[in-house]
């Protein structure tokens, strides 16, 4: 077998790999996603009024697109040291991410005056197809824009879509692939990866 075989052969039998991880997990789930939120952007602002200032940073930019690349990321993460954390990779296009965003919606203005959540938008066709999706499914965090993959590719170390970091008080990282099928599983995976439970 030719080197361009062998990997063409080796990337088919990962895609297959995790769609049938995500798809066992989707199998595993006992309650629906959960449906969009009705919360406008305001409305989740004021629910997270006098969360802490580095939290209280990121309210105030919820549902933005940040520019900046890799080192914004890295600087908004050393900044958020000591603060747990939730990033979840996603795509505009990616109809599991568009499942699990009614959860990340839910769980990030339940969790947000004690846990930093950002996005991801990887991979997307277009900034303008990203605006446009948040616009529809606005959540109490900005993601940072990443149209060429590359910004999620070094903090999910997955080219897939969606890609869930939790990071603890002391910086120890935990990468989960697939999408979140209902709000009590990531609540549980916050628990027990971002807040040391």
């Amino acid at each position: 077998m030719t080197p361009k075989r062998l990997t063409i052969a080796l990337a088919t039998a990962a895609v297959l790999a995790v769609l049938v991880v995500g798809l066992l997990q989707l199998g595993d789930s006992s309650s629906p996603p959960a449906a969009p939120s009705t919360l406008s952007l305001a409305q989740m602002r004021a629910r997270l009024s006098g969360s802490p200032p580095a939290l209280a940073a990121l309210h105030a930019q919820a549902g933005e697109l940040l520019p900046g690349g890799l080192p914004a990321l890295r600087a908004r993460l050393a900044a958020l040291r000591g603060t747990p954390v939730v990033i979840n990779k996603w795509a505009s296009w990616c109809e599991p991410c568009r499942a699990e965003f009614g959860v990340f919606q839910r769980v990030s203005v339940s969790r947000g005056r004690e846990v930093a959540f950002i996005g991801i938008d990887s991979n997307d066709y277009s900034r303008a197809d990203a605006d446009a999706f948040l616009r529809s499914f606005p959540v109490s965090y900005p993601s940072f824009y990443d149209g060429s993959g590359q910004i999620g590719l070094a903090i999910t170390d997955s080219t897939f879509t969606p890609v869930t970091v939790f990071i603890d008080r002391h910086g120890s990282k935990f990468i989960r692939q697939g999408p979140y099928p209902s709000v009590a599983k990531l609540e549980q995976d916050v628990e027990r990866y971002a807040l040391d439970a």
